[in-house]
């Protein structure tokens, strides 16, 4: 590929990069708004993250068919109108304030966005050096983080202002009629923006058609002529260790990525904190600065390997930090950050507690992880990449399934308490690091 496309490929891919973030981190602002809007439980709206990554595990396969069958560029244009219409459902989901069709507009949204990730994480890994591509994937991860730190104040500001007259004691006081009229109210307040979302992505669909795009990556693929010859390269795909590990290592990734985003407004909310439905800025902003320094450490100082396991530890340490610190002293982040509202008051930044600034550095811990995990996975499958990288999107599944088992356990022990179960998972990403993806076939 010549150096002007490639440059072209790259700016389209962190364009789409883009999309993926500024749609992903909205669950962030909604889990808390569709928890008063819809009269839910904690784990009733932790399901917001269920049925957007659980599309991901149910789709992968099925996204990785159609790339075989439609391209990467047409298939990408596919996957940006599936999104439209994901979001275009939130408009009836919102006038009848029917929890179960907002999830429906969710799976549809992650359904779309399996179908893209699944074209466009194997054409960034293999687009050029291998031992830089980490490197490649966090110039698109900046793009995706920080979408996602935008997202979620645009969302907030526009549906989430004067949330003081929905709380639960203020609701309490209403009668029957009045609380359903005012909820309606609330509902509503999410139509305009996810109207002019679908408008957008259709556009974008379009126009994807017709612009200019590299037509696909140097790796020898196995041919599949329907369904089921395709769905026959799975077993020989998964005697990979390093692949079969590696999609374990992106389950329980994604998994602690989306409770340090997502699952974090809802320990916020249990706190009482006004901002929860903020929260999810800032990891973004601490992923933002992962990110940057995985662009300029890796592979000139770090190689993939060591930057997961540094990563990993500091996962561990930090979410020991998250548990065994204060839920109502903000003294750390106001020593680091506080100075940043003495020098212009307007900006507003409110003072998190200590617990909650540790569970937002995990978004510097969790930066490089995805990077790395990928290249690492995906080296030595040669033929077998696109239903390799397909697996690997299934993995995404962890982000269904762990931050709705914290959310319950949450209610159970406490929201701080349940913070626990991230520190097995970052002692696996280490173990990954370390070895797992040394293993090939011989060894199996």
């Amino acid at each position: 590929m010549d150096k002007k496309n490639y440059f072209l490929s790259i700016t389209i891919l962190g364009a789409l990069f883009f999309i993926f973030g500024f749609v992903t981190w909205l669950n962030g602002t909604l889990i808390p708004f569709l928890q008063t809007a819809c009269e839910l439980t904690p784990f009733q709206a932790s399901l917001v993250t269920l049925a957007f990554y659980i599309s991901y595990f149910v789709m992968a396969l099925p996204s990785s068919f159609i790339l075989k069958k439609t391209g990467y560029k047409k298939g990408m244009s596919i996957g940006l109108f599936v999104m439209a219409v994901g979001a275009a459902i939130f408009i009836p989901a919102a006038y009848s304030r029917t929890f179960l069709v907002f999830l429906t507009g969710l799976f549809v949204l992650g359904t779309g966005l399996s179908l893209l990730q699944t074209a466009v994480n194997p054409f960034i890994t293999f687009i050029g050096d291998r031992e830089s591509a980490a490197a490649r994937i966090s110039i698109m991860g900046i793009c995706n983080k920080i979408a996602g730190f935008i997202s979620p104040l645009i969302l907030y500001s526009l549906i989430m202002n004067g949330m003081e007259k929905f709380s639960d004691e203020k609701l309490k006081l209403l009668t029957p009629e009045a609380k359903t009229q005012l909820l309606d109210e609330l509902a509503a307040r999410i139509v305009g923006p996810y109207t002019v979302m679908a408008i957008g992505l259709l556009l974008l669909a379009v126009l994807f058609l017709i612009i200019p795009f590299a037509k696909d990556i140097s790796v020898e693929e196995e041919d599949a002529s329907s369904i089921k010859d395709f769905l026959k390269q799975i077993p020989e795909a998964i005697k990979f260790p390093q692949l079969t590990l590696g999609v374990l290592a992106i389950f329980v990734y994604v998994g602690a990525e989306v409770m340090a985003g997502d699952s974090l407004t809802q320990f916020g909310k249990s706190l009482d904190l006004s901002y929860a439905g903020k929260l999810t800025s800032f990891t973004m902003a601490f992923m933002v600065v992962g990110y940057i320094l995985g662009i300029v450490l890796i592979p000139k100082y770090l190689n993939q390997s060591k930057a997961l396991r540094i990563s990993a530890m500091l996962g561990v340490v930090f979410t020991i930090l998250a548990i065994t610190s204060s839920n109502t002293s903000a003294s750390i982040f106001e020593s680091l950050f506080g100075w940043i509202n003495n020098i212009s008051p307007a900006i507003n930044i409110p003072l998190i507690p200590n617990s909650v600034f540790f569970i937002t550095t995990l978004g510097f811990a969790n930066a490089i992880m995805w990077p790395a995990i990928w290249p690492l996975a995906l080296h030595d499958v040669g033929k077998h990449t696109k239903i390799a990288s397909a697996l690997l999107i299934m993995g995404i599944a962890g982000g269904a399934i762990i931050p709705p088992f914290y959310a319950k356990l949450g209610q159970e022990i406490g929201f701080q308490t349940a913070l626990w179960i991230i520190v097995p998972i970052y002692l696996y990403l280490f173990y990954y690091a370390a070895k797992g993806f040394t293993l090939r076939r011989s060894k199996l």
